[in-house]
Order: C-alpha cells, then structure tokens, then sequence
C-alpha cells in the first residue's frame, strides 16, 4: 500500500497510484535518506494546479522516470496548501538559485533538509525548451555522488543568500499613503484594467486602497482604476460568465482566457472588493457580480453543515485545459436556439477567447454589450438583454452536465475566515440574512472543529499557521459586530493574545508565519501573494480590537509592525497594497459605539454603515451613538438621520 493512502491531502492521495514511492513529508523520510545516504527529491504543488498534473502523467508514472526516483532518491510529495510553510521556503531557494518559482516546485534535498538543486515544472524530455526530468535526474545521482564537498559549499552560500535581510524600520506619516496611491496609479492599466502586463492577478490589497482613497478624498484617478479594474475583470473570461466565481488569475492582459482553477482565497477577497465597490461607486452591476461570487461559493464550495471548501481543479484532464468551462460554435448552436445563439455568440463568443491548445473552444467573455448588439440586431435592448439571461441559463444547465472539475473540500481555518468575513460584508452592504447566517454557522464549525484547548489547527492534523490565527480573529471580530454576541469578542481577543505570544518578533516587531521556521528561515512577509499579507491583515485587527476592547497594547503592536515594515512596503508599492490599508487604519479608524440596544434602529442603522476602516462596540443604553475617529470623539448622534449626515461628511467620494 502506497505510504500516501492514509493521508488527509486529496493531492496526496491523488498521488498515491503513482508510480513513485512517495513519503508524507516526515522525519522518517530524511531519517531513510541518511541512513541510505540517497538526495531526497521533493514535489509540492496542490490538487487544482495543472501543470502538476501534466508533470504527474508525464513523468510519475513513466516506468523509466519512476525507477530513477526509486532507486536513487528518498522522494517526497508535499500539499502547498497544507503546508504553506514548508513550500513558502522552498520556492525562496529555488528563486535563489536563479529559477523562476510556482508550482509544481521540484527540489533536490540533502537529508539534512537543505536544498542544493531546483525548478518547476519538468517535461520527461526536452522539450518546451526545458531540460528532460530524466537528463536531470541522472545528472544528479552523479553530481550528488561525485561532488559533495561541491554541494556543501554551494549549500551554505544558498542558506546565507536565503536568510532574511533586517528590517529598516522607517517612520509612519500621511505622505507615504499618498506617495503610495501614485505608484500604484502609475502602473494601473488604463485600457484593460487591472495593474502591469500579462499575467495579471487581481490585486485585491491594491484594489481596496485605491477605493478607500476615493472614498476619503474623492480623488478621480483612484476611482477610475477602480472603476475600470473591477469591470474589466467582470466582463473578462477571468470571470465565470454563466455560473459566477472568479478563476486564479488572466494569461492575457484584457482578463479574458484564465488559468482556470477557483480558490477560495480569491473569491473571498474579490467578494469585499465588489462589495465595497457597490457600496462607494453606486452601481448595480458591482453588486450582482458580488451576489454571483456567493452563489458560486456556496454551490460550489460549501458544505451544508458550514465551512468552506478550498478550491475548484482547473481541469477535469490534464490533456484538455479548461475543457469544463470553454465552448464551441457548434456547441452554442446546439444549446441555443436561433434568436438566443445570434445574440450570445455576439456577447459571450469570440476569438479572442480562443484556447491555445484548440482554437475553436473558446472561454465566454463580454466581447459587447447589450446596447451594441440591439443596434447591431435591429431590436431592442430588454429583449436583448432577456435573451442573453435566458441563453446563459440553458447553457450552465448544459455545462452542469458535464463531468467537472475536482473540489478539494478540506477546510482550512484560514480560508474559512477569508469567507466567513466576506459573507459579514455582504450582509451588512445588502442586508442579505442567509449571508450572515452561513457565515454564522461556518464560524462555529469552525470553532468546534479547528480548535482544542489553547490549541488551533489549520487542518485536521496540521496546527495552525499565523494565517489561521489571523483571519480567524477578523472573522470573529466581525461576528461580534454582526451579532452583538460578546463570546465572538472574546474568542477574538483570546486568539489575538495568542497569536501575539506565538508569532511576534520581539526584536523588530511583525508576525513570524510559522511558530518553528523551518531551515531557521523565520518569515515575516508584508507581500499581497495576491491575497493580501496576514501581517497587513493582523495590524488592521489589532487597531480594531484596541477600538473595540481599549487595549492599550494591541495600539501599541499595530504601530510597531507599521513602522517594522514601512521602508519594505515602500519598495514593494502595489505588491503591498493591504499594509497601505492598514496604515491608512492608523489614522482614519472610525469606531461607533452603539449604546442603544442591538435590535433598535440605531443599531441597524450602524451596521449598515460601509466606511472604510470601521468597528462597532455596543455598550449600555442611552439610545445614541458615539463617533470616534482615533483619540477624537464628535458629539453623540441620536438618530439614523445624524448618523447618516456625519457619515456623509467622511466621504468626499459621495461630493464628486
């Protein structure tokens, strides 16, 4: 039986029929390659990665391949996102030595766990310009026989390249966040949207920044990015046109032919741009695509006792990329009929959307919009646009007949925070109660599933990373303020108290990710990676949980690791979009405190409040509100109607 059988991993498993003996990454495995004195070979990737599948059929189960890897290496499969820690390492070194990282990341090991030799993807040949895994293969039985004295050499010069270089603290002041919004704008794209070239990631870290700044300042440049990002992503094949759901990230600039693959992590974060879009921009469209990204989550990636599943496959074969999501003409023709397929194959079916593996299957995108095809038609725009609702519904039934793509339904603490918060958003910005009700029973699954003692986990038998801590706090705090129920607080602040006890650098002050760093690699990132950082994410809720419980210290941590990271944030501009957020938290938080009962009018008018930035505490009756913003509180408000004037105010977005 295959040592990967017993696993929790669907990767794992995925990879136990291979042909390859593979270990779980363990201390028995490099405890066997000491005592055989054999390189370990190290695969990480993850079940909704294509090109580890093409890897796997191509080369871990050719009889040759197999039998170079049996014979001569201890080998090892790991779950990047059940061990984000390990693999985050890993991909360091290989960068290191001059490749580009992604996945599958292939790493050859000394059986002290150091990495001497590594790449991504490997064909079994030559080919794509790439050297053949089993050229490589044999090349390093003899390097790692011949050479070791090389390897060693070579070894600590990588480790001293790979250690973190000291943070330069910097002093925290208003013109960085100004100096900020410049550099993300100058590489914002003013005709396709988004940020830079090919591919694109949509930056939800920058995209939140940018918004928040039109909403202080109505400044017009950062609205329009905003604006022409989250349309163009939308209307892109980047966008599930007929089920809904955003897939990884765009091979092309215009967002049209993704990489097909759905995670969790994504949706949660595009969920709050749209959200937070419809709330500052006013439109309609913003919305729907909000309401589309909770349909696709909780049909596709939800289990009906609560909590959320990890991602979508991008393919249901690796021979036939995107396969479940891409369409022909003749396909079109078969579905539709004559008035609907002459219409949507206007909308949805282009050329440029066009595979590269097989030009007449096609990714669906906006390619025009209903005003143009009317007048292109000769009819009329409502009988347009009810054509188009009534073709897209015959083709997602027809699509669900497919075979589709594999769903990883571990439920990782983090991921499950991501959502459980986006779902709180959503209500709160649409008043929709079956939002805040899932996210409500999520976060109690999560709680009795994930967590024992003074012990969280990250999965079944994984203990959790500082992203775990982290977005379980947010979510958390936002269930106190959706519900009013103080043991969400609390549980809150205990996971706070402790995420500080475990991952705080005493010395420069951030959050570690791992508790024991491996390789003694301890990591503080500040990088939206493209979801953004759990340290951007952590300084915004230690500034909420100061607001909240008046803790003096969580104040104090949030402008350490603010200051910790303020020259490193400066030269990573629009990568680290969130701390931007953060440090624009430090200054504009806006707490409410609702001393009226939970149930009143005053309260729901306070929680539907969408301000950037925002925390709500509920405290003993006097039937008002109490605004503060940092040390400075205003007048109390003693109606809906004064709240909404004082709010008014705040926005300058709402003036232009």
């Amino acid at each position: 039986m295959s040592r990967l059988a017993k696993e929790k991993s669907p990767y794992l498993l995925h990879a136990a029929s291979q042909k390859v003996d593979w270990h779980p990454w363990s201390e028995e495995a490099f405890e066997k390659a000491l005592v055989e004195d054999k390189p370990v070979f190290l695969s990480s990737g993850a079940i909704w990665c294509h090109w580890c599948h093409v890897m796997a059929k191509e080369c871990f189960f050719n009889d040759e391949i197999a039998a170079l890897l049996n014979n001569h290496f201890v080998c090892i499969k790991l779950d990047r996102d059940e061990r984000p820690d390990i693999d985050r390492r890993y991909q360091r070194a290989v960068a290191a030595m001059g490749n580009a990282g992604g996945w599958p990341l292939s790493v050859f090991l000394t059986p002290d766990k150091k990495p001497f030799f590594g790449g991504t993807y490997f064909p079994p040949e030559d080919s794509y310009g790439r050297p053949g895994f089993k050229k490589i293969l044999k090349a390093i039985v003899d390097y790692y026989r011949s050479n070791r004295q090389e390897i060693d050499s070579y070894i600590e010069r990588l480790m001293d390249s790979i250690q973190p270089v000291p943070l330069v603290r910097g002093a925290i002041n208003n013109e960085m966040l100004d100096s900020a919004r410049s550099a993300m704008l100058s590489m914002s794209d003013q005709q396709n949207g988004g940020f830079g070239s090919a591919p694109k990631f949509p930056m939800p870290g920058a995209i939140a920044f940018l918004l928040n700044r039109f909403y202080f300042e109505g400044d017009g440049a950062s609205g329009h990015a905003v604006r022409k990002t989250l349309e163009a992503m939308a209307k892109g094949g980047f966008h599930d046109q007929l089920k809904g759901g955003f897939h990884r990230y765009s091979v092309d600039e215009g967002w049209i032919v993704p990489h097909f693959e759905k995670m969790a992590d994504d949706n949660a974060w595009l969920l709050r741009n749209y959200v937070d879009a419809y709330a500052t921009l006013g439109s309609n469209y913003f919305r729907e695509v909000a309401q589309g990204i909770i349909g696709f989550t909780r049909d596709v990636l939800s289990d009906k006792d609560g909590g959320f599943y990890a991602s979508q496959d991008a393919d249901v074969s690796p021979d036939d990329e995107g396969g479940y999501f891409t369409w022909t003409e003749d396909d079109f023709r078969r579905v539709l009929n004559d008035a609907e397929f002459q219409v949507l194959s206007l909308h949805l079916l282009h050329e440029r959307g066009g595979m590269h593996h097989d030009n007449s299957k096609h990714v669906l995108f906006a390619a025009r919009e209903t005003s143009d095809i009317a007048r292109t038609l000769e009819l009329d725009e409502k009988s347009v646009a009810r054509l188009i609702i009534d073709g897209k519904a015959k083709l997602l039934q027809e699509r669900q007949k497919r075979v589709a793509p594999f769903v990883d339904t571990t439920i990782y603490t983090s991921l499950n925070g991501m959502l459980i918060t986006s779902y709180m958003k959503a209500h709160r910005a649409f008043n929709d109660s079956a939002a805040r009700d899932f996210a409500v029973k999520s976060l109690d699954r999560i709680l009795h599933i994930r967590s024992a003692g003074k012990k969280l986990f990250h999965t079944d038998t994984i203990e959790a990373l500082l992203d775990d801590y982290v977005y379980l706090a947010e979510a958390l705090v936002a269930a106190y303020e959706v519900t009013g129920s103080r043991k969400y607080l609390e549980t809150a602040d205990m996971i706070m108290e402790r995420c500080l006890e475990r991952y705080w650098d005493k010395d420069e002050g951030g959050f570690f990710d791992a508790e024991t760093p491996l390789l003694g690699l301890g990591l503080k990132g500040i990088e939206d990676i493209p979801h953004p950082s759990a340290n951007a994410v952590g300084i915004i809720q230690l500034l909420k949980l100061h607001c909240i419980t008046g803790k003096l210290p969580y104040r104090r941590h949030a402008e350490v690791a603010l200051e910790a990271f303020s020259t490193k944030a400066g030269e990573l501009s629009i990568n680290a979009g969130y701390y931007f957020c953060a440090l624009d938290a430090y200054y504009r938080m806006l707490r409410l405190t609702v001393e009226a009962p939970f149930e009143s009018r005053l309260g729901d008018a306070a929680r539907s409040v969408s301000a950037p930035y925002l925390s709500i505490v509920y405290a003993e009756d006097h039937n008002r509100i109490v605004p503060c913003i940092g040390e400075v509180c205003y007048e109390p408000l003693q109606d809906e109607k004064q709240l909404e004037e004082f709010i008014l105010k705040l926005q300058a977005g709402s003036r232009k």
